[in-house]
């Protein structure tokens, strides 16, 4: 589907021995696999559907679909207390974040305090205001003059930041400072530990000053809501409810910008399909779940609680587990002709949200961002095209999204 896309990120890593056998000595953070991961995914899934990694203090990166989905189920083998590799090891208790780093039965209390906010009849009051932010953003770039723009840059990663700024009650001018932080804690912190120290560090500061601010003054928005809810009848605590903003923050934002930003840049290099989509929008929804499938925006790990296996392959305790998820969302055994873009594609039953108690709470927030960040685009901008591809820049990490495509805007 795409090559190469991310070459140039690798020159902000720290030097790395390179991967000669992704069976034995898998890394996310080698170059090939920034510059274009499906291949590796792929090959694995194939010929070894269980590899295994001495990096990162043992690492097993699991990449079927059957597979997957069962560690994702049986989280009373495989917790949630780390999925984010690094190289402190996995009995170091890092930032917890409720509740995507616990484990039920505390998992299923603290995510039911957030599923009224997120739920399919709540979210249709952002439905507007994320076309706002849209437009608004378009507006800029016609104001701008010209037929070059950055549909990262531009438009992507406007969209999610500015709404979760808004379903914060912060001001807007705070959105790029929101960019830094997820950079330095996504691409950064997983191979320099002191830099998400330190980025933890100010982000819950932020959020202990906007949670004071509330207490204070009250509000219309997320905090003052989260303010108002008990966990099994008791009061949700100062330092919870900051690490529960610092998750929504992360989650709100970095998934779905890459989610919108693979996109365009899917459509910017697939006229056919761009096309369609003009001619028939009806097809959006689909497109987007084909977006999702094709172009997943994070994966997750779990943590081997004790000595166990997966698909007959040992696994020891306290090592990762990898959840291939762009692995299994190609897995020919679930999905006819996995490489292949059908933007029409029925059965679509991915798993670029997660699988199991932990499917990602904003699931409906990001589906409607994504569709509504296409919509607007398409209205006012059916035919753009990447200006080069070679600098399209793509994110390390298990974040994985554009965060430069240079394009042309052709005029009709």
């Amino acid at each position: 589907m795409h090559a190469n896309w991310g070459n140039t990120l690798v020159a902000e890593l720290k030097d790395r021995p390179p991967v000669e056998d992704w069976t034995t000595d898998f890394d996310h953070f080698d170059p090939a696999f920034i510059a274009d991961p499906t291949p590796v995914w792929n090959d694995l899934r194939e010929r070894c559907p269980v590899a295994h990694s001495n990096r990162y203090n043992g690492l097993n990166v699991v990449t079927r679909w059957e597979d997957v989905a069962a560690v994702a189920h049986d989280t009373a083998t495989f917790s949630s207390r780390r999925i984010v590799v690094n190289e402190l090891p996995t009995h170091h208790r890092a930032l917890p974040l409720p509740p995507i780093n616990d484990d039920p039965p505390m998992h299923t209390m603290k995510r039911r305090v957030m599923l009224p906010f997120f739920n399919p009849i709540a979210i249709k009051r952002w439905e507007e205001p994320v076309r706002e932010i849209c437009r608004r953003a378009l507006d800029v770039i016609d104001r701008r003059g010209g037929t070059a723009v950055d549909l990262a840059v531009d438009y992507a990663q406007v969209i999610p930041a500015e709404l979760t700024a808004i379903m914060l009650g912060v001001k807007l001018e705070d959105v790029p400072q929101f960019r830094v932080w997820l950079h330095d804690l996504l691409e950064v912190g997983p191979t320099d530990i002191e830099v998400a120290r330190e980025t933890s560090r100010i982000m819950q500061e932020y959020m202990a000053d906007l949670l004071a601010d509330r207490r204070a003054n009250g509000g219309d928005d997320l905090v003052t809501y989260l303010l108002g809810q008990t966990i099994d009848g008791e009061e949700i605590s100062d330092a919870e409810m900051i690490n529960m903003l610092f998750l929504l923050l992360i989650a709100g934002i970095d998934t779905t910008w890459s989610g919108i930003g693979f996109s365009l840049l899917h459509l910017a290099t697939h006229p056919e399909d761009r096309r369609r989509l003009v001619a028939e929008p009806a097809l959006i929804g689909s497109a987007v779940e084909e977006f999702l499938r094709l172009y997943p925006p994070v994966w997750v790990a779990r943590v081997a609680q004790h000595d166990t296996e997966v698909a007959g392959c040992p696994v020891a305790q306290g090592e990762w587990v990898v959840l291939g998820i762009p692995a299994a969302n190609r897995d020919p055994e679930v999905y006819e002709d996995p490489d292949q873009a059908r933007i029409d594609r029925e059965r679509n039953l991915h798993a670029s949200f997660g699988l199991g108690v932990h499917r990602c709470l904003g699931s409906n927030l990001a589906r409607m961002e994504m569709a509504i960040a296409i919509e607007e685009w398409l209205a006012r901008h059916p035919d753009f095209e990447l200006d080069d591809p070679t600098s399209v820049l793509v994110a390390a990490g298990q974040v994985r999204g554009p965060r430069r495509i240079p394009a042309r805007l052709v005029e009709g």
